[in-house]
């Protein structure tokens, strides 16, 4: 097939669903052309080397990447995200017309910065055949006050309707998703998952081990972002009722950092260190020289249909899971018997957790590890993904617009 995709974001910005995809696409056999922006993320300015410019094209074997100018103000304000949204959107639009006219069957790697492109391109590009892949239903991150959020939110609410497909990355999001009104045969559950070429179990080196440790009491750490979706508040005070039993180690920044560590300053919590953001290639070792890795999520509807992609590297790594989170990621945790689990921002039960986890033997914890990779390579791998998706690509170019086809 003639494959179009869209994607806000694409290697080598840390865009590995979309980037993957493409080139598995091509490695079977189908013609792929992709149309991003230029690279930005996260710091919000093009990478060095880069100069956005409307002719920008690479070609590879059956892959082609057509990249389009984007605002990339530098500033993580609503007001700059939604200028990046909606700049995006009008650049898709003038060259996507043309430039994925004629392919089979067009992909679009959903997330709300996507989404106005996505609505201008359906438009555009008339009956070709459509496949969503959502990723995010939560607009109130990305959007310039209540107004930006509900346009973002009613674009959101009509692109998802007018798809001829959808794969959601988690069972309760179908849940959200038919709730709005799409009919449940065009909606299919399809897990993310992560690169298989750096996450995979390994021994940690002296230095990672020289970083995470200080002794030998149980390491639980959270690799990622320090946000508002996280409330890692609550794994600060369940860790501090421990203080003598284990350290919380948490890696990398965002934007509640500056909270997160002066709640631990203020409770005298000094099981609780703090490590920069480290690079994707280092993370392996460092989750092999931790003993858990906590996945912590706030206790909001829309997060419960949410699976954060660190729970995905950490499985295919073999690690062991704490999660303070409900829905689908508390349930795939319970599920594939990989770890812990408690309620969502409820600090004495994540207390309680953290206390079980520093009793359970080094051995028992190994193979909570190797039923969670099982579970990983079984549901969630590389080749699991790509063959739904490729599935539902064949499908609807062969179905859609016929006239029984249920909308």
């Amino acid at each position: 097939m003639r494959i179009g995709i869209l994607s806000y974001h694409f290697p080598p910005e840390p865009a590995f669903i979309p980037g993957s995809l493409a080139e598995e696409l091509a490695r079977r056999g189908h013609e792929v052309r992709v149309l991003t922006g230029f690279p930005d993320y996260p710091g919000g300015h093009v990478y060095p080397g880069w100069r956005q410019r409307w002719r920008h094209l690479t070609r590879s074997e059956r892959l082609t990447v057509r990249r389009v100018p984007r605002y990339a103000g530098g500033d993580a304000s609503p007001a700059a995200r939604m200028a990046g949204y909606l700049s995006f959107a009008g650049s898709a639009a003038l060259v996507g017309r043309r430039y994925l006219a004629d392919v089979d069957v067009l992909y679009v790697f959903q997330l709300p910065a996507t989404t106005f492109a996505t609505a201008g391109l359906l438009r555009l590009l008339g009956r070709v055949p459509t496949v969503l892949h959502v990723q995010d239903l939560w607009t109130g991150e990305g959007a310039a006050g209540e107004d930006g959020q509900g346009r973002v939110a009613t674009t959101m609410r009509r692109v998802l309707r007018a798809a001829d497909a959808l794969a959601v990355t988690a069972p309760s999001m179908r849940d959200l998703v038919l709730a709005d009104g799409v009919a449940g045969e065009r909606v299919h559950t399809v897990l993310n998952w992560t690169d298989e070429r750096i996450f995979q179990p390994v021994r940690p080196g002296r230095a990672a081990w020289e970083l995470v440790r200080r002794d030998a009491r149980c390491v639980v750490m959270h690799a990622g972002t320090i946000g508002v979706r996280q409330g890692l508040e609550t794994a600060v005070r369940a860790a501090a009722a421990l203080d003598d039993r284990m350290d919380l180690v948490l890696v990398g920044s965002g934007a509640q950092e500056r909270r997160v560590r002066g709640l631990a300053g203020e409770l005298g919590a000094g099981n609780v260190r703090f490590l920069e953001r480290r690079s994707p290639t280092d993370m392996p070792e460092l989750y092999a020289a931790a003993d858990y890795q906590l996945v912590t999520l706030r206790d909001l509807p829309e997060l419960r249909g949410t699976v954060p992609s660190k729970v995905q590297s950490a499985l295919a790594c073999a690690a062991p899971l704490v999660a303070s989170a409900g829905g689908d990621t508390a349930a795939l945790v319970e599920r594939a018997r990989a770890g812990l689990s408690c309620p969502p921002e409820d600090w004495a039960a994540l207390a309680d957790r953290f206390w079980l986890a520093t009793t359970i033997p080094p051995p028992a914890r190994a193979e909570m590890g190797r039923r969670g990779r099982e579970t990983y390579l079984r549901e969630m791998s590389l080749g699991a993904g790509v063959d739904r998706i490729e599935t539902l690509l064949t499908h609807v170019a062969a179905t859609a617009g016929r006239p029984d086809r249920a909308r």
